[in-house]
């Protein structure tokens, strides 16, 4: 029976770099170390692709010549020849390389390199009598030299702390990884290019804001030297936004970063991705189908299909979004409530004090039917709308942003799209009456002033372009990172954000 490899320790590896660093000195004596003048023609997706099929003997007459560079991952040094594998941003290709080919001082350096040095070969295309695609190398030379040894592959990248930590390491170990990243990617692709074939203008809008606005967050706060003035990282972008609405560009997006001094957890970073988008002359059902549609295309373009496997579920985009209100997501998944006790704020608190609800924080307190209703929403049914649900006609006093239906006052023509259990977007038709929004404002501020520290501040100068006119528009924000959870079956959004952010290394 094979006895488990042991964990490197401490020392081990304090060794092993000793050694290394002793290769580098070594190095460096004899001329440079690190050569910045090898430029790969060929990658290993692309010679797999072009030469995998072909047969051992058509290889071997066609002698095509390339040149590659990359990670050396593996090696097995076998006498007077050796095998080493590559790995470069598209995988993996096998080299061979013999002591009479590359020469005997060549060759007897590459036995002294270290698995996780980049190293660059020049050959030719062949396939070995297994029949493996490779590279037999006239040239090769080390380009950069790894000091640190790389974890083993048993062991060394299932500490889920480094590899977000140490997401480089992450990435030359993990090909999950390296394929999350490169959907994230595709998605963001498929986004930004659906957004400019239906008319959109991409945007960029600030990042440093002299009054947080567009969401109910905290902000992170900085003080700007020059101008003497504190400043805050964005909660969200779409006061400016608006701001280009009412300026005439009729339909604008930017996908960018916000920042909200808020808890960490497998939902949330501290920083995230958020595409937002507004469009004159258009409403929250208009918005509903076209997030839905937009959605559906991003899901196809990173993975090739709009039917998902979502930790061991499946989730199908493919189907027509639900819409619900809240009240009716309350009766579908909660159906213990009847309809009176939903509309019964005494009842709502009690309800809510029982589930462990703060009913007496400043987030509740003041609260009226619709905003029980939404906290009872949040503790009963939120949680189990896996399949895609738009939860729509949210009550006016949590949606300081959103215009009021014209059918009843009390709600607003808004949305949030949840699926697995989670917000993905949300969206509405926008409030632009100024002297409404001005009225909402001030009502935020007495929130504010009451110890809600999520609650809006008054923003004179939005309220100001308002004031010029803005036509009828809709808007929505997608959460980008939740987004591609979904799409990469990820549990946790550090799983697709590159960085997250941690605490501090002890």
């Amino acid at each position: 029976m094979n006895e488990p490899t042991p964990i490197p320790t401490a020392s081990d590896e304090n060794r092993l770099i000793a050694e290394r660093r002793g290769k580098l000195a070594r190095l460096r004596a004899d001329g440079i170390a690190y050569p910045n003048d090898f430029q790969p023609d060929s990658q290993a997706a692309a010679l797999h692709a072009a030469y995998g099929t072909l047969e051992k003997d058509a290889l071997e007459q066609a002698g095509h010549q390339v040149k590659v560079a990359g990670r050396m991952m593996l090696k097995r040094v076998m006498g007077k020849a050796s095998f080493a594998t590559l790995q470069d941003a598209s995988g993996r290709i096998q080299i061979f390389l013999d002591r009479n080919t590359v020469g005997e001082d060549v060759y007897a350096a590459f036995k002294g390199w270290d698995i996780g040095d980049i190293v660059a070969v020049e050959g030719r295309v062949f396939k070995t009598n297994k029949g493996e695609l490779s590279v037999h190398a006239a040239t090769i030379r080390l380009l950069a030299k790894s000091l640190r040894p790389l974890p083993d592959k048993f062991h060394g990248v299932a500490d889920q702390e480094l590899r977000y930590r140490q997401r480089y390491v992450d990435l030359i170990m993990t090909e999950e990884t390296r394929r999350t990243f490169i959907a994230r990617s595709k998605a963001i692709g498929s986004i930004r290019e659906y957004m400019l074939e239906a008319g959109f203008l991409e945007v960029e809008t600030p990042m440093l804001h002299p009054i947080p606005g567009g969401a109910a967050a905290r902000p992170f706060v900085t003080h700007h030297n020059a101008l003497d003035m504190d400043m805050y990282l964005r909660i969200a972008p779409e006061l400016y936004l608006k701001r280009l609405i009412v300026g005439g560009f009729e339909r604008v997006f930017e996908v960018n970063r916000n920042f909200r001094n808020e808890g960490v957890s497998p939902r949330h970073n501290p920083e995230f991705t958020m595409m937002e988008f507004y469009a004159a002359y258009t409403d929250y059902r208009w918005l509903m189908d076209f997030t839905e549609t937009l959605i559906r295309q991003a899901a196809i373009a990173a993975t090739g299909s709009a039917v998902l496997q979502y930790q061991g579920r499946t989730l199908d985009l493919a189907q027509r979004f639900a819409r619900l209100t809240i009240v009716q997501a309350i009766q579908k998944h909660a159906p213990q409530y009847t309809e009176a006790q939903l509309h019964d704020a005494e009842f709502l608190r009690t309800e809510l004090r029982r589930l462990g609800a703060d009913v007496d924080g400043p987030a509740l307190a003041r609260a009226g039917v619709g905003g029980l209703q939404l906290a009872l929403f949040e503790e009963t049914a939120e949680a189990k709308l896996w399949d895609p649900t738009y939860i729509i006609d949210y009550p006016v006093e949590v949606s300081p942003l959103a215009r009021a239906s014209d059918r009843n006052p009390e709600i607003t023509e808004r949305f949030e799209l949840f699926i697995t259990g989670r917000e993905i977007a949300n969206g509405f038709s926008e409030l632009n009456d100024p002297e409404d929004q001005a009225a909402r404002f001030m009502q935020q501020v007495e929130q504010k002033d009451a110890g809600d520290e999520e609650a809006m501040y008054y923003d004179a100068d939005y309220i100001r372009a308002l004031e010029y006119g803005m036509p009828p528009t809709g808007g929505c924000g997608i959460g980008i990172d939740r987004l591609v959870m979904l799409l990469t079956d990820s549990p946790s959004i550090r799983d697709v954000i590159l960085f997250p952010h941690l605490r501090k290394e002890d």
